[in-house]
């Protein structure tokens, strides 16, 4: 048996609208990112048997915008990166330093390597408690980064690099 995993990016934030690197800062949806959230719901709402989110707010507000009445299990090891000292810089300042973080922490900060551990981790949890079923994750780039890292085997040189293109949801099978 496998599980299905549905990743989420959280909905766009005010920050998101100001070329912001949020970091493990909590975060705050926009008007925009408000009305996405109750459009991933729309999309999502029926065949999903668990929702998990990140725990910094930006994804929680998304979880609990889209999926209204149900219960959002939080992960802190589904966070954003943490740039430390950089939390709350322009994403133009971080972009190109972000190769150098790949396996070297961000000061007073984490490494990519870190959020890769982290996410690992929460997918061992996954697989012992969810064979069989679809769960649905709200996350971050840096998350998304992990899973393309772990399951598909994409260097994390080519994904710190790489802009980020949103799409509705990415699909993995967990066997």
């Amino acid at each position: 048996m496998a599980i299905k995993l549905i990743y989420e990016t959280h909905s766009i934030t005010v920050d998101n609208e100001s070329g912001v690197a949020t970091g493990w800062l909590p975060g705050e949806l926009s008007d925009a990112g408000r009305g996405e959230a109750v459009k991933l719901g729309e999309r999502r709402r029926s065949g999903v048997d668990v929702v998990y989110s990140s725990d910094l707010r930006r994804a929680v507000q998304t979880a609990r915008i889209a999926f209204s009445g149900r219960e959002i299990r939080l992960d802190a090891r589904l966070r954003e990166c943490d740039y430390g000292r950089y939390n709350g810089r322009p994403v133009a300042e971080l972009a190109p330093l972000r190769r150098a973080h790949i396996r070297r922490p961000w000061p007073e900060g984490q490494s990519y390597e870190e959020v890769v551990a982290a996410t690992e981790a929460f997918l061992r949890d996954l697989r012992a408690e969810w064979e069989g079923r679809t769960v649905l994750v709200v996350s971050h780039s840096a998350n998304r980064w992990a899973l393309q890292h772990l399951l598909e085997g994409v260097p994390l040189e080519d994904l710190v690099d790489a802009p980020f293109s949103w799409q509705p949801g990415w699909e993995y099978t967990l066997s």
